[in-house]
């Protein structure tokens, strides 16, 4: 029986990433022994019996810290199992094992990121950045198989890293039809209520990090303010994360006087809950290799509006072409289809809810079971 070797940073179900690595881990736990090389595995995990977790401490929270902890403990965990023919799975450049399969869930080398930050602060982030991209250049070299979260992604390796596309395979996310159910008006109705939100005032959603500029919450914050010196816009803006420039973002919706208008949440839980709550979810990323918070949203029946560039974009169909921006750094486009998303808020949601139940019916394990399959079909399994 084969087992499993997977080095990511954390196995959660909080979201992004994280939520898709927990979810591959429990699917082969069920017929496998799986070794976990992480810095974080949710405790549902760990209590499994066919799970073994191999935990590296990240220093005081930091990436720039723990990821090459992370890649040590990889490489030492895989040389002492590979005798029993153990199958790795790594994240990008965040371990270096020889014929590892590798699962891009974002990719350096088609990002670099802009953070406001000192100028000791700026050079801290180009080294690391510069660290991260050698890192990935080198484990994406050396993959017999790279698995990619969208079309997109499989494009920005082949074009940015010059590997052969046909080492690549596209594999797009499931989720969880469960905690992302489609949501009814009654149900959206009690869910307010419960937040302790009007029932009358519409609520518009921002989910994703405050840390740096990626998910252009620059240009929703604009848009935003451009919107509300309307008297006719009667929605309000929840804004769902946290990061370093939550504050500053803060400070400013206040000297902006529109701080009645925007709602920080901070990092949550309780996603699903807010998202079943919302009326729509805005996303205008600069950068999104796939975007599972779009498709949550989706999937509670939550028209999203997002970046025609972001993975998640994909799965679209063209009856709803309205939803996708052309600039994530335009405001003023962001500003039309807020309006229009306004107008057409009824039509909108009956015309979502297909793609809400196909995106429903695509599980985590169907997502695990399809990685499954493509890595024996490069290791030659019947």
């Amino acid at each position: 029986m084969r087992s499993w070797l997977l080095v990511a940073g954390d196995f959660t179900p909080l979201g992004g990433m994280d939520a898709a690595n927990h979810a591959l881990a429990r699917h082969l736990a069920g017929t496998s022994d799986v070794h976990l090389v992480t810095h974080r595995a949710w405790p549902d995990l760990q209590a499994l019996p066919r799970v073994t977790v191999h935990g590296i401490r990240r220093p005081f929270g930091r990436h720039a810290l723990g990821s090459p902890m992370l890649a040590r403990a990889g490489d030492r965990v895989w040389k002492h199992l590979q005798t029993i023919g153990v199958q790795p799975i790594v994240n990008g450049g965040n371990c270096l094992i020889p014929g590892a399969v590798n699962w891009v869930h974002y990719l350096h080398a088609a990002y670099r990121p802009a953070v406001s930050a000192s100028t000791f602060g700026r050079a801290k982030n180009a080294l690391t950045y510069r660290r991260d991209l050698a890192a990935e250049r080198a484990a994406l070299a050396d993959a017999p198989l790279i698995i990619c979260n969208s079309h997109r992604t499989q494009d920005d390796v082949v074009r940015h890293i010059g590997v052969d596309r046909s080492r690549t395979s596209v594999v797009y996310y499931g989720g969880d039809p469960v905690r992302f159910s489609h949501v009814t008006p009654d149900e959206r109705a009690a869910a307010r209520a419960r937040f302790g939100w009007p029932p009358e005032r519409a609520v518009v959603a921002f989910v994703g990090a405050l840390g740096d500029r990626r998910k252009a919450f620059d240009t929703v914050f604009s848009a935003w303010g451009r919107l509300c010196a309307d008297p006719q816009w009667d929605a309000d803006l929840l804004v769902v994360g946290s990061g370093a420039e939550q504050l500053a973002w803060m400070r400013r919706a206040h000297e902006a006087r529109c701080a009645d208008r925007i709602r920080f949440a901070g990092f949550r839980r309780d996603v699903p809950d807010l998202l079943g709550a919302v009326d729509a979810l805005v996303h205008p990323a600069r950068y999104e290799a796939y975007g599972l918070s779009v498709r949550e949203a989706l999937s509670r029946g939550i028209p999203a509006i997002v970046s025609r560039s972001a993975g998640v974009a994909e799965e679209y169909p063209p009856s709803l072409d309205d939803l996708l921006l052309g600039d994530p750094d335009d405001a003023e486009e962001l500003v039309t289809r807020l309006q229009w998303w306004r107008r057409h808020r009824e039509t909108l949601d009956a015309a979502v809810a297909p793609l809400g139940a196909r995106l429903r019916d695509r599980t985590w394990d169907h997502m695990a079971e399809e990685i499954v399959s493509v890595v024996d079909a490069m290791a030659g399994v019947r």
